[in-house]
């Protein structure tokens, strides 16, 4: 099975940013790493989703 460039890049952002909004959600969380996980993981979505896009063929 052949994964299109990008999916996986997409894929982890995903699990990423969930892991990021689930420690904003607690309360005992730092707030700072919280964030950071989370927009480490929206930048992963978005580079990902540009490469599946450019490479739609």
């Amino acid at each position: 099975m052949e994964t299109r460039e990008g999916m996986i890049p997409t894929a982890l952002g995903t699990a990423v940013t969930a892991t990021g909004y689930a420690l904003k959600q607690r309360k005992g969380s730092n707030k700072m790493v919280a964030n950071t996980i989370f927009g480490f993981g929206l930048a992963h979505v978005v580079l990902g989703t540009i490469d599946l896009v450019k490479n739609r063929r």
